[in-house]
């Protein structure tokens, strides 16, 4: 099912109201949505809420057999899901463009910028790691999912706990919770994703687009940062050119 187009008197009204420095919601340009997250009675559960958008984070683990080029290295799977229940436009078993485009950003986000300890991961070099696979869910769609992903993956997993294991010869033991404390991951550093908006061909730009600010941008630029300021991926896209002055001002 296709989403209903704005009309375009609405197109009009939002482009209007945003060279106006107006948002519908009553929020300043630079002004981010309310951020609210709870926590599952499991280790490495949690809903992120960021406004109305709504993603549900799971984190589990298996011990697998490591990768044949990367045998002292754990394994990192990130999946995120867009169900028709977040938005009826999204079809369910399809692999949209969309969700393409989410997957990777997360990952360069996540995986690529190490901000797991990888190594920390490792059971028995060249034969036993973990994998830690990292399940986010659309709950609600309401703009901007690519930062409330980010927040839900790096939050879940902050909070998730793996099964203490010890070897002994080439026997590997997974001991339950009850027999000893699991084990949190080690984290290097915590990225967050920011996206900005851009409409009129880059003259006017927001934080954290809504759903209907997203209809009617022109393009996107999404910037992860850590808190050391340090930037783990940017992408643009929308085939909008940005001044160098326009992404230094907003990275600060």
């Amino acid at each position: 099912m296709k989403e209903t187009p704005l009309s375009n008197c609405e197109r009009r009204f939002l482009l209007r109201a945003i060279e106006e420095k107006k948002r519908l919601d009553g929020r300043q340009t630079y002004d981010y949505r309310n951020i609210k997250i709870s926590f599952g009675t499991d280790y490495g559960c949690c809903i992120v809420e960021l406004g109305k958008t709504r993603v549900l984070g799971q984190v589990s683990c298996e011990l697998v057999s490591p990768k044949l080029n990367r045998a002292t290295e754990g394994i990192l799977f990130f999946n995120l899901e867009l169900s028709q229940m977040a938005a009826p436009a999204f079809e369910p078993g399809r692999q949209s463009d969309l969700l393409v485009k989410l997957n990777r950003l997360l990952e360069r986000c996540l995986r690529n910028s190490k901000c797991i300890d990888t190594e920390s991961l490792c059971v028995v070099a060249g034969e036993k790691v973990w994998q830690i696979r990292v399940d986010l869910h659309l709950l609600n769609h309401d703009g901007n999912i690519i930062d409330a992903a980010s927040i839900a993956a790096i939050v879940a997993l902050c909070h998730f706990r793996r099964p203490d294991v010890s070897v002994q010869g080439d026997e590997v033991t997974l001991y339950a919770p009850e027999e000893r404390d699991p084990v949190p991951l080690s984290i290097h550093h915590m990225p967050i994703c920011v996206s900005f908006a851009f409409f009129q061909q880059g003259t006017y730009l927001l934080v954290d687009p809504n759903e209907r600010e997203e209809r009617v941008m022109d393009g996107l630029l999404v910037i992860a940062m850590n808190k050391h300021r340090e930037i783990c991926t940017i992408q643009s896209s929308g085939g909008i050119m940005l001044l160098k002055d326009q992404v230094s001002f907003e990275m600060q």
